[in-house]
């Protein structure tokens, strides 16, 4: 319950306040939102399986957020930055893709 009162915070608050993202950091924030969403759905499966650790997941969610991060900082300071984020949403979105298909396995039993 907690959570969603928090979701729904956060999104009432991103509504009103309609926060912008600095013009250097732009380049980041689809990679963030894809680590973040592969954590989501990593701690999805994990309460479905019955692992759900509530340090895991904050410690998961940040250090992914800021890992991919890091790796494309790496690649635009190496002139690699383009191919470096295609690497990173491609690793994550193969994570995200298999945890969603063993959420799918645990809600219709397929």
């Amino acid at each position: 319950m907690i959570a969603l009162i928090g979701l729904a915070l956060g999104v009432v608050a991103g509504l009103l306040l309609q926060p912008t993202v600095p013009t250097e950091l732009q380049p980041y924030l689809p990679i963030a939102v894809v680590a973040a969403l592969d954590a989501l759905f990593g701690g999805l499966r994990a309460t479905l399986d019955g692992i759900f650790d509530d340090r895991v997941f904050v410690t998961s969610f940040l250090s992914n957020v800021v890992l991919a991060a890091l790796i494309v900082f790496l690649g635009d300071q190496l002139g690699v930055g383009s191919q470096l984020s295609t690497a990173v949403v491609v690793v994550l979105g193969i994570r995200i893709f298999s945890n969603a298909a063993a959420i799918r396995r645990h809600v219709f039993k397929a």
